[in-house]
């Protein structure tokens, strides 16, 4: 028998254990089995970072990600009713937080908005609404932001919206009321100013104007009746606007409604249908020619009355400052005759006294 270097009883010696480099953490893709959520997370960070408009982020990323049915309905109704309630998410978030919001990351920002909306103002259970926000982070950020989060909305989670609002508003009447409803002070101070001392009705604007909307379409004048718009699409003829039409709540994307997508009609909230129909139906002595839109982004009123002047043989200038506002009336306008100018509308550039209608609906800004 041979003997083995080193002895029989000898082990041979391991070689020192070389530890991997640690892997740099790399983005994953959020969960593919929750389509609606990604959605609306993808929409609120839209929103977030280049100001954009959720009504219509929100339809071509269902389009393109071929979202339907009630995936459809769960994206809109989070990414609407979260940007919709965002003041008041982000207080009871901030309270929750041990950080400032200010120091948190926007993408978690807009997570636990999700989270948050889905806890205090939906129906779906608790377990599934932390669980599901949760996976969401940890599939693109890891399980550290992850953990942050779950944290946070555990916390949110342990009461209902009525007991934040108890803990959280301001005492003066105005501000609770705006906090209550989710809205800015600023915008509550100017109902509360319209209003006089009807505190009851400042209280129910403010519930109205918090609620989920219904979507109204406006029929392209000369081109289809809301009577016939509402037969198409099932909808209701609207009480006020001649030209109005009202959708069942979950019908759909109304982009995808043939009469939008032929441009025989427009999605337009009813009240601002009767702000365009207001201004071409003012009495008016002499020539009624030229017709300016002042502050026409993004194009909803300036269609309507692009319309309107094809029928009595007027003419529409529209004026935008914001370029990409600017190119929203472009496309909302198609096949109908306006001059787009670009320019801020206190000094447009254009000819004192040149116009014989004007809409001006310029953006309140707080005091």
């Amino acid at each position: 028998m041979t003997e083995r270097s080193g002895g029989p009883n000898r082990r041979p010696s391991r070689p020192e254990r070389q530890h991997p480099p640690a892997r740099r953490q790399t983005p994953r893709r959020p969960p593919e089995d929750d389509p609606a959520r990604t959605a609306a997370w993808d929409t609120l960070k839209a929103i977030r970072e280049r100001d954009a408009y959720a009504n219509l982020v929100l339809p071509k990323l269902l389009r393109d990600r071929r979202i339907s049915g009630r995936d459809a309905a769960l994206a809109t109704e989070l990414a609407y009713g979260s940007a919709r309630a965002k003041g008041l998410l982000d207080s009871i978030i901030e309270a929750c937080s041990d950080r400032p919001l200010s120091e948190i990351d926007g993408p978690f920002l807009d997570a636990m908005r999700l989270g948050a909306y889905q806890l205090l103002r939906t129906r779906i259970p608790s377990h599934a609404a932390v669980a599901s926000t949760v996976d969401l982070v940890r599939g693109v950020h890891g399980s550290g932001p992850a953990g942050f989060v779950n944290a946070v909305l555990r916390k949110i989670g342990e009461q209902d919206e009525q007991a934040w609002v108890k803990q959280l508003a301001p005492e003066d009447p105005v501000g609770h009321l705006a906090f209550a409803n989710a809205h800015p002070k600023w915008i509550a101070q100017a109902f509360a100013d319209a209003l006089g001392d009807k505190g009851d009705e400042l209280a129910a604007a403010l519930r109205a104007d918090d609620s989920r909307p219904e979507v109204h379409l406006a029929a392209r004048p000369g081109e289809v009746s809301n009577e016939e718009l509402a037969a198409i699409t099932g909808g209701d003829v609207a009480p006020y606007s001649p030209y109005g039409v009202h959708l069942e709540a979950g019908s759909g994307d109304p982009g995808d409604l043939e009469p939008v997508r032929e441009r025989l009609a427009a999605v337009q909230d009813e009240g601002s249908q009767l702000c365009a129909l207001a201004v071409t139906r003012a009495p008016l002595d002499g020539r009624d020619e030229r017709w300016l839109d002042l502050c026409a982004g993004p194009g909803g009123k300036a269609v309507l009355l692009a319309a309107l002047a094809r029928l009595q043989g007027a003419t529409l200038d529209a004026v935008e400052k914001a370029p990409h506002r600017a190119e929203l009336v472009r496309k909302a306008t198609t096949g109908l005759e306006i001059t787009m100018h670009v320019a801020d509308g206190r000094d447009p550039g254009l000819p004192e006294g040149s116009f014989d209608r004007v809409l001006a609906t310029p953006v309140h800004r707080p005091r």
